[in-house]
């Protein structure tokens, strides 16, 4: 880790290996530029302050989007310390809910080339264009989309390249990973998106997306070809359709060191901020925390892959897998998913009801009636899902309603902080995918969670990688979650949050990222043998002494 750029300076210093004293390569600064080259006041604090004047005098988010995105091509160091200082503020701007306007857009509003783009001709030659990359043994890790789902929007086909760019902007600032081992990669296999294939301005190819066949062809080759140009690299998988996204998940995570941010990332911080929901809603009731129940409406990949995360709460409480599924209900465009409902697709049946074989049931609260939950999640992106109906009828059966509406961006989510805060009284305890602002009610201020995948995955990749890791466990996976839901502060225990504040991202991420170590290793799947050995506390220091830092 901190892998410095080609032509950057290096200074060896000696560190010791099991006992041997040996040279390491430590990144320095890249060095001032000449006299003359710059302002003689030019001042780094002072220039900070200049930049985020630029940034606030835009008055739409896109714009702030745009300029910094010029940014961190012409000073990554000042990009990244814009993001470190101002997380609150950079964040939705960077990614959610700014990244999905930004995809919309990105062929109108490109500027220069940033990442890889492999396109479905290059098939029987991706090998060829991976090795164009300019920094392949700097490499660490690639987030790959190929624009089929992005957020809420659909197929965006190859202007879905801004998540890849974003995720990985997020990487380093939310875990130092150095800007130079990364790698954003847009897969180009076409689009069904006619309002792009009729844009004279549209980057990608003017074709149909594959059939099943031709593209999982084509995804052999390219991971196989990832794996020769990049043996040390960690791969993200990001915004596929839905059947694709569990096909490839499956097809790949043991050959290959990778995971799914849908599936395993948005899972993960679900079941972080449902442990701590979980404590709060059954100290209000006083039943135990193994009589929660949960009604998600969604059941896409992320709603899916979200129950499946989910499982882990109640097995902590003692159960079986069998008991554990029974305490989640889905619903899906058709209503409550069940047995004796008809043909689904497969991911679906893992969480088909069996003890159900009524007529039909299509209204929320009506189902929420019959299900009783204490908790309602929304991977939806239906907006108003969550209507005064059923956040009132959630209060009414309990004390302190658990509401999850985690779809991005904001004019997706299934209901907004302010409507839930109004129709429970105050009581709820909520979590969304897009930030909300804090609410008075009662004399009082209420702050909502944000179950934003960046609490997670900046840790789980770095533990990952600092593990070398073969293939990401579920074990993995899961101490991610268990390394966010412990690391609320005194203080933010208080005030019933559930999530910590994303300002202290760095301290979070080296958190999580040493427990992910540690369950690489009892899974026997790490190949970094010299932190073996390792106590905890030294551990922790060492993955924050691999953290870049502007």
């Amino acid at each position: 880790m901190n892998v410095v750029r080609k032509g950057a300076a290096k200074v060896l210093n000696p560190v010791w290996v099991n006992g041997v004293q040996k040279l390491k390569a430590v990144p320095q600064p890249p060095p001032k530029p000449a006299r003359g080259l710059i302002p003689p006041a030019l001042d780094d604090s002072l220039h900070t302050v200049r930049c985020m004047n630029q940034l606030r005098s835009k008055d739409k988010a896109i714009e702030k989007y745009i300029y910094l995105t010029q940014l961190k091509d012409a000073d990554p160091h000042m990009f990244y310390r814009l993001c470190l200082d101002n997380m609150p503020e950079i964040t939705p701007l960077i990614y959610t809910p700014t990244v999905g306007d930004a995809c919309l857009q990105f062929s109108h509003i490109y500027r220069r080339p940033d990442g890889l783009y492999v396109s479905y001709k290059d098939k029987g030659s991706i090998l060829k264009v991976l090795r164009n990359w300019p920094r392949i043994d700097e490499a660490r890790i690639a987030v790959v989309t190929d624009g089929s789902r992005i957020l809420g929007l659909g197929d965006l086909g190859l202007n879905g390249m801004p998540i890849s760019i974003g995720k990985l902007s997020l990487y380093v600032a939310g875990a130092g990973i150095h800007p130079s081992s990364t790698i954003p990669i847009c897969l180009d296999l076409g689009t069904n998106n006619k309002q792009f294939l009729g844009d004279p301005l549209y980057l990608g190819l003017r074709q149909p997306r594959l059939p099943p066949a031709e593209m999982t062809a084509f995804m052999d080759e390219f991971m196989d070809a990832m794996r020769t140009v990049f043996p040390k690299l960690l791969i993200q998988f990001e915004d596929f359709s839905t059947d694709n996204a569990f096909a490839y998940l499956s097809r790949f995570r043991d050959r290959y060191p990778l995971f799914n941010d849908d599936i395993q990332g948005t899972g993960a911080v679900v079941l972080s901020g449902f442990i701590n929901a979980a404590k709060l809603s059954s100290e209000a009731s006083g039943r135990p925390l193994k009589d929660q129940r949960i009604l998600f409406l969604g059941a896409g990949s992320a709603g899916v892959g979200v129950g499946m995360q989910l499982l882990a709460f109640f097995r902590m409480q003692g159960m079986s897998e069998e008991e554990a599924r029974r305490r989640i209900w889905l619903v899906d465009s058709q209503g409550l998913i069940f047995d004796s409902r008809g043909p689904m697709a497969e991911h679906k049946k893992f969480f088909s009801r069996p003890d159900y074989d009524g007529p039909p049931m299509t209204d929320l609260t009506e189902i929420i009636k019959y299900v009783k939950p204490t908790a309602l999640l929304g991977l939806s992106t239906i907006k108003g899902a969550f209507n005064q109906s059923v956040i009132e009828t959630m209060s009414a059966l309990n004390p302190r309603p658990i509401i999850f509406p985690l779809s991005n961006p904001v004019r997706l989510s299934e209901c907004e902080y302010h409507e839930a805060v109004q129709w429970s009284r105050g009581q709820v305890i909520f979590a969304s995918g897009s930030p909300f602002p804090p609410q008075e009610h009662g004399g009082r201020t209420l702050y909502p969670g944000q179950g934003n995948n960046m609490y997670v995955f900046p840790g789980l990749g770095l533990g990952a990688i600092l593990a070398r890791a073969s293939k990401v466990t579920d074990s993995m996976v899961e101490a991610s979650s268990l390394g966010l839901a412990e690391s609320l502060t005194p203080e933010e225990k208080t005030l019933d949050m559930i999530y910590p504040r994303v300002e202290r991202i760095r301290d979070i991420s080296a958190e999580i990222a040493a427990k992910v170590i540690r369950a690489a290793q009892r899974a026997g799947v790490d190949r970094n043998t010299e932190i073996r050995d390792m106590w905890d506390d030294q551990l922790a220091g060492w993955v924050k002494s691999k953290m870049w830092n502007p």
